[in-house]
């Protein structure tokens, strides 16, 4: 048996899913670190770890190192710790690298986690990106803004999820930005060329520094403009034609990318625009599972469950390559308006011309608290053998669907 420790701030939905699915590989002891009690956690689902411990930061790795060291003088040697949660990806490499634990480098996960850091490494290699600067005062933030000119991107170094993230159009955008978040010495600033085209995610699971499996996404629209458009109901497409040579040089340039920032073994999930005039760039990559249903749709489309998958590549360091079945969308339904959600306008329609295509749905409920988020206050999967039938599916289905809020 093989005692594995998975860490997580709070048991969240996506926390569980995680624990769950790790817990479906088989010989493996499961051990939780986590700044909540783990009475948070279903029964079933606590009953089936062999050990849990709290402590009050899990982004300390001094902390995440204790922890570790009092598990492990009861369940014995660790054979893997990791973490599905951006934000803990270097304290966990860290806490790692002291204790002699297999698994990616902090100086590895620092490639993945600062952004700026991320975007120099690529520029050296060649690998296509935007330009960009890591701004530690606003005087350096301006003499970038007018040597590249607007539009702009400008964002925390490690952000996540288009987190503090702002697209500015001109002078009096990036003077609102900068009353938002001002850059200093110890909170810098990332600024970037905004990049026009179409936005895409493309993932990949690597073994032993190889990629062995990718796929891949697209955003309609950009995920950045359906932040700045409430009233956006904001989709993904995962096209079934994932080895079409239209998608050769984001495969070179993605396997490019991964060899450059120290990728050995795991799920990476990277977001890359099309340009007008057909050239790509990439935006930034996560070592971690994706969000925004993707990892939903990657086993809707190959008919796996892609989390337990996941799993067994971060426990065991195996894969095997599933073959796609399918193309796949999701349709983030978004409330329009003020206040909480008061009503769902347009299903019983969808319903009747849609249903054969839904394969996973979760509603938005009456007096739901909308997120702020571009997902939205609920999401409709849809799937089909041809990826045209499923864009025009979700076209058609946010066109019917309205949630009201007051």
């Amino acid at each position: 048996m093989s005692f594995v420790i998975f860490v997580a701030p709070w048991f969240s939905e996506n926390a569980t899913r995680f624990i769950a699915a790790v817990q479906t590989v088989p010989g493996v002891r499961l051990a939780v670190i986590s700044q909540e009690g783990q009475e948070r956690l279903a029964p079933a689902q606590r009953e089936r770890l062999a050990a849990h411990w709290r402590v009050d930061d899990v982004f300390d790795s001094n902390q995440l190192v204790r922890a570790a060291e009092s598990l492990s003088h009861h369940m014995g040697p660790i054979h893997r710790l990791f973490a599905a949660y951006e934000q803990l990806q270097v304290p966990v490499a860290e806490a790692r690298e002291r204790l002699g634990v297999e698994g990616m480098s902090a100086e590895t996960a620092n490639n993945f986690r600062d952004k700026s850091r991320m975007k120099t490494l690529f520029r050296e290699a060649g690998v296509p990106c935007a330009r960009h600067l890591l701004a530690s005062d606003e005087a350096a933030l301006w003499a970038f803004a007018e040597e590249v000119g607007y539009p702009l991107v400008v964002k925390p170094p490690a952000g996540a999820g288009a987190q503090a993230t702002f697209r500015v159009d001109g002078a009096e955008a990036l003077r609102e930005a900068l009353n938002v978040s001002r850059p200093s010495p110890d909170q810098p600033l990332l600024v970037e060329e905004f990049i026009t085209g179409d936005e895409h995610s493309f993932e990949t699971i690597s073994v032993g520094g190889r990629a062995v499996w990718h796929s891949l996404t697209h955003y309609y629209p950009t995920p950045l403009d359906a932040l700045r458009n409430p009233w956006i109901q904001w989709c993904l497409v995962l096209p079934r034609e994932v080895d079409s040579p239209h998608y050769d040089d984001i495969r070179t340039a993605a396997r490019r990318a991964l060899e450059v920032l120290g990728m050995d073994t795991g799920l990476t999930h990277m977001e890359w625009f099309r340009r007008r005039d057909g050239s790509l760039a990439i935006s930034e990559v996560a070592a971690r599972p994706p969000g925004a249903q993707i990892t939903t749709l990657v086993s809707r489309a190959h008919d796996i469950d892609f989390l337990s998958a996941w799993a067994r590549v971060m426990v065991r360091g195996e894969f095997d390559a599933p073959q796609r079945r399918y193309a796949a969308g999701a349709a983030f339904l978004r409330g329009q308006g003020t206040g909480r959600v008061r009503a769902l306008h347009g299903l019983e329609q969808a319903q009747r011309e849609l249903g054969h295509l839904v394969v996973d749905v979760r509603l938005p409920e009456v007096g739901q608290t909308p997120t702020g988020s571009y997902e939205g206050e609920g999401w409709v999967v849809l799937r089909h053998p041809e990826t045209k039938v499923v864009e025009e599916g979700l076209l058609r289905l946010i066109s019917l669907i309205r949630v009201e809020l007051g």
